[in-house]
């Protein structure tokens, strides 16, 4: 099993510079909370990137277009998939929109490894 996990956000410098932007200057209307809630503004959580390198799932990040060009499908994002013989959505959306803190988070995608 591979968990997949699709950010809201393009990739490429250009995109990274805007999301940096928005971060800081309109927190509260950023529309990924996978990524304010992995990353800081300028780089990713110390938690998060220590969880994800001890975690012994196998883990995939993209961003939506590296996602849509890889996969070739559309989902709402942010969004977690597992991965077997097909896709699967594990947290959606909304589901994930409603996680607040990285602790949250990460209790969630322990949860989808039983």
């Amino acid at each position: 099993m591979k968990l997949i996990f699709v950010y809201n956000a393009d990739s490429g410098l250009a995109n990274t510079l805007m999301d940096i932007g928005h971060k800081v200057i309109s927190p509260q209307t950023y529309e990924c909370n996978l990524c304010d809630l992995t990353f800081g503004v300028f780089k990713e959580q110390k938690k998060w990137k220590e969880f994800r390198e001890k975690s012994n799932t196998e883990m995939e990040f993209l961003h939506r277009d590296e996602f849509e060009q890889k996969y070739g499908k559309k989902f709402d994002y942010p969004l977690i998939l597992k991965q077997d013989d097909e896709l699967s959505v594990m947290v959606s959306q909304a589901e994930l929109n409603q996680i607040q803190t990285l602790d949250e988070l990460i209790s969630k995608v322990e949860s989808l490894k039983t």
